[in-house]
């Protein structure tokens, strides 16, 4: 069957591989939408590791049950697409996104096991999760990545009344912004280099304002409308300007989460989280049950998150796809990928 791997820097090739059987229980499911994610982007960048087969944002039809008893062919599902050792510590306490063997063998992450960007995948069976009868594979394949913003924007403790800014207009960042209202933020921002994004957020009503990241005078217009700074800023690029930003836009005592995720080592002056006593708290992932209230409340219409959506494309456009992502130009912040187009 077809699938789409990296074969050098900024470059996708589309190959031939065998498709997956059941071995150890795996439910086999053939992928209706799969999603191209942020942290894709820094794989696509680099080229590395050559030969990965991306997609860890999926919903698929169950071919195989494998070991899931309460599965059938047909159903409709979607997955966490990480591979927790399921005993030890983290996986104990409800943390897998802690646990050492997470990244290991996960979906679409690893060269052990393909992601979703070809038409059929295996999963492990106790990661694999039945989609609601009123849910749709568009909705599903974004269970993912608001998953992490959810992770997110629960860390950052936001209080009602609190002004809220995120940093960077892409998928994680403008759903946070969503979640960061939902929390009872009274006022949420996002700052962004791409002009069309940062207008997007704002046509999409998750942020009230949208400040222009490239603009030398943005920090002095920030503190003119929260006056110290904000009460929060969730940091969404993961380099050494965006995070320095970070520190400097969030007022003394506030908290910073950092959920981009540098590629790299970066300088940023630690003197200012020091001098305003600021809490700077990492965050991954998500854990099991953040993943599942993401479905339940995309089920019960809470969230909303197909106007997120803005392109559905096939394998062969895929290419295509990345470099719309990496331009820094074009407007979209998400594009789904059906492998049966």
């Amino acid at each position: 069957m077809r699938a789409v791997a990296l074969k050098e820097k900024r470059k996708f090739e589309i190959k031939e591989i065998e498709e997956p059987i059941s071995k150890n229980g795996e439910v086999i499911i053939d992928v209706v939408m799969a999603g191209i994610c942020g942290s894709d982007l820094h794989y696509f960048e680099t080229g590395e590791p050559k030969g990965l087969i991306l997609g860890h944002e999926f919903s698929g039809h169950v071919v195989d049950p494998g070991s899931r008893e309460d599965l059938k062919v047909g159903d409709l599902v979607t997955a966490l697409p990480i591979s927790p050792c399921g005993h030890c510590e983290a996986c104990e306490s409800g943390n897998p996104q802690y646990c050492k063997e997470t990244w290991s063998d996960a979906v679409g992450l690893s060269l052990t096991r393909p992601g979703a960007l070809t038409k059929r995948i295996s999963v492990r069976p106790d990661m694999v999760l039945k989609v609601p009868e009123n849910v749709s594979a568009k909705e599903m394949a974004l269970v993912e990545p608001t998953a992490v913003a959810l992770h997110g924007v629960h860390l950052a403790n936001i209080k009602l009344g609190e002004k809220v800014l995120v940093i960077g207009g892409g998928i994680i960042g403008l759903m946070s912004a969503m979640l960061a209202k939902k929390e009872g933020a009274s006022f949420v921002a996002v700052s962004e280099t791409n002009p069309g994004r940062g207008k997007k957020a704002l046509a999409l009503g998750v942020a009230d304002k949208y400040y222009d990241a490239t603009k030398e005078d943005m920090i002095q217009e920030v503190m003119a409308d929260t006056k110290s700074g904000f009460d929060v800023v969730i940091e969404c690029c993961g380099n050494a300007g965006a995070v320095t930003s970070s520190l400097m836009m969030v007022k003394p005592g506030g908290t910073v989460v950092l959920v981009g995720v540098a590629t790299g080592p970066i300088s940023i002056p630690t003197v200012i989280a020091v001098m305003n006593e600021l809490t700077v708290q990492g965050a991954i992932a998500y854990t099991k049950d953040e993943f599942e209230k993401t479905i339940a409340m995309i089920s019960s219409k809470q969230l909303e998150v197909l106007p997120f959506v803005d392109d559905v494309v096939s394998l062969d456009q895929v290419q295509d796809a990345y470099e719309r992502l990496t331009s820094g130009t074009d407007q979209a912040v998400k594009i789904l990928v059906d492998p049966n187009l």
